[in-house]
């Protein structure tokens, strides 16, 4: 299976998610927020520095619960800036 190389929007986008987690997780380590989420601290570092800028749904909504953060919230903060045009 060839994955298809992502796009700089995608990653832009990974590296807002990795921003935003890594400033909810504040003065908790990585591996507190990690173990509460499932997922391990590996995994947690390489969405915040945005090494794997496309995470799975669910490990993103599990981050989401550990960090209470709501989903909306997410989705606001790693949205694509909205593009103006230049006349």
């Amino acid at each position: 299976m060839v994955r298809t190389p992502l796009t700089p929007e995608e990653r832009e986008r990974g590296e807002r998610l990795g921003r935003l987690l890594r400033t909810a997780r504040g003065d908790r380590s990585m591996a507190e927020i990690a173990a509460r989420a499932g997922l391990s601290a590996e995994t947690l570092r390489k969405i915040e520095t945005g090494r794997a800028p496309t995470p799975a749904f669910f490990t993103v909504a599990a981050l989401a619960e550990a960090l209470a953060l709501s989903m909306d919230e997410l989705v606001r903060a790693c949205a694509p800036a909205p593009v103006t045009a230049v006349a």
